[in-house]
C-alpha cells in the first residue's frame, strides 16, 4: 500500500529551497498548504507567512542573495545537517553513505547537486514516508531545529519560521541541553572572510541528538557524535531545486 505524500513536509521542503521564479511562481500553492496544516499551532502558520509573502513577491535577485548570505555563509545556519553534528570528519561520510542507502531503501533517488544531508533533500524524502517514520526521524534533529530558530529569530529573518513548524512536527520539545550546546557556538558576520576562514578552522562540534532515540535507520546515522572534530569549509557547488510543487506524488 503506497503511503500518502505529506504535502506539509514537501511544502517546508520548497521554502528552504534555493529561490527560483518557478517557486515564486508556486508560493500560493504552497502557502495555501500551510495555512490549512493542523499539526501546526494557529501561531505557528501565522509565523509563515512572512516568508510566504516575502518569496512570491520580492526581487529574486534580493532572494538569492539573502538565501545565501543566511545558509551558505554561515556554517551555524548551514542546512546540511551533517554540519552540525560531524562537521567535515571522516565520520560524515560514513553517515552519509547510510543515508543514501536510506534513500534508495525508500526508493526515493534525489536528482540534485545537493549532498544527501541537504535539509530540503530529507524533508522530501521523509514527505514520502509513513507520518511515523518521518516524525521520529525529525525528532531526532529537533535540538537542531531549536537552535537554528533560535539563530534566526536573532537574525530577524523570516526563514525562522520554518524552523519552529519543523520542531512543532517532530512532536518532542528539543533537549535544551542540546540546544544550548549548539548555541555556544559564536556567530560569524557573513561579510568579515577572515573571521569566517578562522572559525571553519577551529571550531569543534560536540553534540548530537541522543543515539536512543528516533528512527532507527536515522538512529545508526547518528550515533557516532562524540568525538570533537575541526571542520573546514566545503567547496562551493551549484544548487538544484526539487520540483515547486507539493501536489501528491
Amino acid at each position: 500500500m503506497a503511503n500518502p505524500h505529506d504535502r506539509t513536509l514537501k511544502a517546508l521542503s520548497l521554502l528552504l529551497s534555493y529561490p527560483t521564479r518557478d517557486l515564486q511562481a508556486a508560493m500560493p500553492e504552497i502557502g495555501g498548504v500551510l495555512a490549512s496544516e493542523s499539526r501546526l499551532t494557529a501561531a505557528a502558520r501565522r509565523d509563515l507567512r512572512p516568508l510566504v509573502e516575502e518569496l512570491a513577491s520580492r526581487d529574486i535577485y534580493e532572494l538569492e542573495e539573502q538565501f545565501v548570505m543566511l545558509f551558505d555563509r554561515s556554517r551555524t545556519l548551514s542546512l546540511n545537517l551533517f554540519e552540525h553534528v560531524h562537521g567535515e570528519s571522516r565520520d560524515r561520510g560514513g553517515a552519509m553513505v547510510s543515508l543514501i542507502e536510506t534513500y534508495r531503501d525508500g526508493g526515493f533517488d534525489p536528482v540534485t547537486s545537493e549532498l544527501p544531508d541537504h535539509l530540503p533533500v530529507l524533508l522530501e524524502f521523509l514527505s514520502t514516508r509513513p507520518a511515523a517514520e518521518a516524525r521520529d526521524t525529525l525528532a531526532d534533529a529537533a535540538h537542531i531545529f531549536s537552535a537554528l530558530c533560535e539563530r534566526l529569530v536573532r537574525r530577524e529573518s523570516v526563514y525562522a519560521g520554518v524552523f519552529n513548524a519543523l520542531a512543532q512536527l517532530s512532536g518532542i520539545h528539543a533537549d535544551e541541553q542540546a540546544v544550548a550546546d549548539l548555541l555556544e557556538e559564536p556567530e560569524v558576520d557573513p561579510n568579515d572572510l577572515e573571521a569566517l576562514d578562522k572559525v571553519w578552522e577551529e571550531s569543534e562540534v560536540r553534540f548530537g541528538p541522543d543515539p536512543n532515540a528516533g528512527c532507527p535507520q536515522v538512529r545508526d546515522m547518528l550515533a557516532r557524535m562524540d568525538e570533537p572534530i575541526n571542520p573546514k569549509p566545503p567547496s562551493s557547488m551549484p544548487h538544484a531545486q526539487p520540483t515547486p510543487s507539493v501536489a501528491a506524488e
